[in-house]
């Protein structure tokens, strides 16, 4: 926690955060065909980890749960820093 002292001034900054479920290339032919209903093949299987993006820097691993009616994510690990 001493650490955060030296931050103080930052800790009220807003960062975006983004829960990345997978990411695909499609073609323009690809896109222009998706209709209600249509199914998008992901890479990733059903309980894998996503990547949870800090402010544009993957910063941690996490599960989708469900609370009450809505969806949230579980932090299981941080990102190493490389």
């Amino acid at each position: 926690m001493q650490h955060l002292e030296q931050f103080a001034h930052y800790l009220d900054m807003p960062l975006t955060v983004e829960a990345v479920l997978d990411q695909k290339t499609m073609t323009i032919f690809e896109i222009l065909a998706l209709e209600e209903g249509s199914v998008i093949k992901l890479n990733r299987s059903a309980g894998e980890n996503i990547d949870l993006i800090i402010g544009g820097t993957s910063a941690a691993f996490a599960e989708v749960v469900i609370i009450d009616e809505s969806m949230g994510v579980r932090v299981t690990d941080l990102a190493s820093e490389g």
